[in-house]
């Protein structure tokens, strides 16, 4: 697609890196056959292509309005269109840029902007785990619309005490601890019983998605580089098993979400002279936990307990799109699963398209979400006696709002059929 930058784009990072993704683009329209939104909504510009075509009118200078903010916002950033592209558009890189640009030209209504700086601000704050608590509290005497946000509060369990050589840096988050802790620790205690240790760096947090994707890009790389500051003296290889730092071979993510964003600290902080090393060696470091259940299969089968005693529900698999899209990683969790006895399906249809949970987007587009959540849970038909299984925290809880069936993280499942420390 032949663009001619406007004079102010010209010769920036984001005009160029906006430029260069334009150009792979040949409006065939493959993209809106696997665009949520379109799908839903029917309406060109409520798709990639038409959104590509709003953006470029945009850097070749054209005022954006508040239809073009409405339209960018509509996006899930889901990256279906991703890895429908014959052409090899990053999508999900030029609706960052648009996002940026477009947002500061069109002012947004008081309300709109007070609700997306509480999420930016709120989310990863230290202030949100006393407050989810209390949320859980009142959880019986709050509003639908609210209990589909608090999750049902669980004991996380033990964190294994024992150590290993082998060892793996494993973010803790800033929403997944408070909401669904067991998460965390059920890593922790499978990669134990796979002889592997987690360790948990003191000073990260907030991976950066959630300002980052509220168009808060300077505050979501200001954490990018909190998080590497914090790992860097387990990667770097003069302190790297000194001063009582263990080594690591890995950067382990358990919510596909951070995952995707944490591979991607090489791009987004590739501009940063003091930080874009750093950033590549941390993205070139981090693992989704699927990503290494090719190895866990040979060590975890001995302490799985039998079949026989009823510890392995019927599994149906729900694979985010951060996972499936943004970090192009398939079948993995199914393939290995059932190597180690589970029975797991997925969705008979629409397996590839988003549940509408989207970090912040089944909060800030509540009727699509719960559209596409409930177009989700149609597809994926869970009986009686089975589980779905996700890979994020968002998905799980925005699927387990629509359903009575359990909704859980894949390794919380594994960590339960695991038997009794040896």
């Amino acid at each position: 697609m032949q663009t001619n930058l406007a004079p102010q784009y010209q010769g920036t990072a984001d005009g160029e890196a906006a430029e260069a993704i334009l150009r792979k683009c040949v409006h065939c329209g493959f993209c809106t056959a696997t665009c949520p939104t379109y799908q839903i909504l029917g309406d060109e510009l409520d798709g990639p292509r038409g959104r590509i075509y709003l953006m470029k009118q945009v850097l070749e200078g054209a005022a954006p309005t508040r239809a073009t903010q409405l339209h960018l916002d509509r996006c899930l950033t889901c990256r279906n269109c991703e890895s429908t592209c014959p052409s090899g558009v990053d999508y999900g890189h030029l609706v960052d840029i648009g996002r940026k640009l477009v947002d500061a030209q069109v002012p947004r209504p008081a309300g709109e902007s007070v609700l997306r700086w509480a999420l930016k601000e709120g989310l990863p704050s230290p202030l949100f785990g006393p407050a989810m608590k209390l949320g859980q509290m009142l959880r019986p005497l709050m509003p639908a619309a609210l209990q589909n946000k608090i999750p049902v509060a669980r004991n996380p369990g033990k964190w294994p005490e024992r150590e290993h050589p082998r060892k793996v840096l494993m973010l803790a988050g800033c929403v997944q601890p408070s909401m669904s802790p067991n998460i965390n620790s059920a890593t922790a205690r499978v990669l134990d019983a796979a002889g592997i240790q987690a360790v948990v760096a003191t000073g990260a947090g907030c991976c950066g998605a959630v300002k980052f994707h509220l168009n808060d890009q300077d505050g979501g790389m200001d954490a990018m580089r909190a998080n590497i500051d914090a790992w860097w003296p387990y990667i770097d290889r003069k302190s790297n098993g000194a001063n009582g730092v263990p080594p690591i071979e890995a950067i382990v993510m358990n919510a596909s979400g951070c995952g995707v964003t944490v591979k991607e600290y090489g791009h987004i902080l590739r501009n940063d002279p003091a930080y874009a090393a750093k950033a590549q060696r941390v993205s070139e470091l981090t693992r989704d936990l699927s990503e290494l259940l090719p190895d866990l299969v040979a060590p975890l089968k001995p302490v799985l307990r039998p079949q026989a005693s009823g510890a392995y529900p019927k599994l149906v698999f729900h694979p985010p799109c951060t996972l499936q899209h943004g970090q192009q990683l398939r079948g993995g969790v199914e393939r290995h699963l059932k190597e180690l006895g589970f029975q797991v399906r997925v969705a008979g249809t629409e397996s590839h398209l988003c549940c509408g949970s989207a970090g912040t987007y089944s909060v800030l587009n509540p009727e699509i979400g719960y559209q596409l959540r409930d177009r989700k849970l149609g597809n994926l038909e869970p009986g009686n006696d089975e589980t779905i299984i996700s890979a994020n925290i968002g998905c799980i809880t925005h699927l387990q709002s629509g359903t009575d069936a359990p909704v859980r993280h894949w390794i919380e499942v594994l960590d339960d059929a695991i038997a009794a420390p040896i």
